[in-house]
């Protein structure tokens, strides 16, 4: 008899509040019968980590686990390394320390946040606030990035596709990327800025707000004129509905 799980799977914080804005996007989630749903975290949160999820769902007898990892490109080592310990891929892509999982359960490897109807509309929900006259505004997404050239590819490729997406929505003059690693921040700003004179909305693309868009990111632009917003996809309520949209359809798959 088989029995289906969900197991959602983002990085962890320090910070509680980062953990309880992910905490309440899964708790909206519609209920469907004695279908099971935990929410793990990749390091920090004692108690709650990934093989505690894998655990939780196994004790409830749940032979099938559909995993949604809570990151916001495929081009993250953390969806390559996850995926290896779960065992949906023989090797990493990169050197990762991260050890094989006890896992009896069948995995079902879902998709990161990337992009999408759902995402975009988050993002100019967080964006639309400063933005002031959008046909002359170039909006400039910032995402963390990676360091390994394969990587870093998927984070521009999403993040290129997701930038378009917004960019029509709000009806902006130009869109584009950036990325901390390796660090084009500044310079993709002050280009729109100053080389093509454009007022420029600088757009964080992180799953909940901590350090990289309180700190880091306004450090890099120190100096320039741009607009900033300020704030992460987290809280939405479209966040449970994309985590839904995926449970949906593999419920209809399976």
């Amino acid at each position: 008899m088989r029995k289906r799980g969900v197991l959602i799977i983002s990085h962890g914080s320090r910070e509680q509040a980062w953990v309880d804005l992910v905490d309440g996007a899964i708790h909206q989630l519609p209920l469907r019968g004695d279908l099971p749903v935990a929410a793990s975290f990749l390091e920090i949160v004692e108690g709650r980590l990934i093989q505690d999820g894998i655990d939780q769902l196994e004790s409830q007898g749940v032979t099938d686990i559909l995993v949604i990892p809570l990151f916001v490109s495929s081009g993250s080592t953390h969806v390559n390394e996850i995926a290896y310990a779960l065992g949906v891929l023989d090797a990493p892509s990169f050197d990762s320390d991260l050890e094989p999982f006890r896992v009896s359960a069948t995995i079902h490897y879902g998709s990161p946040i990337e992009h999408g109807p759902f995402v975009a509309e988050m993002l100019w929900d967080k964006i639309r606030p400063v933005s002031r006259n959008p046909e002359r505004e170039a909006l400039v997404l910032i995402g963390h990035g990676s360091s390994y050239e394969s990587f870093r590819k998927r984070w521009e490729n999403g993040f290129e596709r997701l930038a378009d997406q917004v960019r029509d929505i709000g009806g902006f003059a130009a869109s584009d990327v950036a990325l901390l690693r390796p660090d084009n921040v500044r310079a993709k700003v002050e280009y729109w800025q100053k080389e093509r004179g454009m007022q420029t909305i600088a757009a964080p693309v992180f799953l909940s707000e901590g350090y990289f868009i309180r700190e880091v990111i306004p450090k890099r632009l120190e100096g320039l004129s741009y607009l900033y917003s300020g704030k992460a996809l987290l809280p939405h309520p479209l966040l449970t509905a994309w985590i839904d949209q995926q449970v949906q359809d593999w419920l209809k798959k399976e």
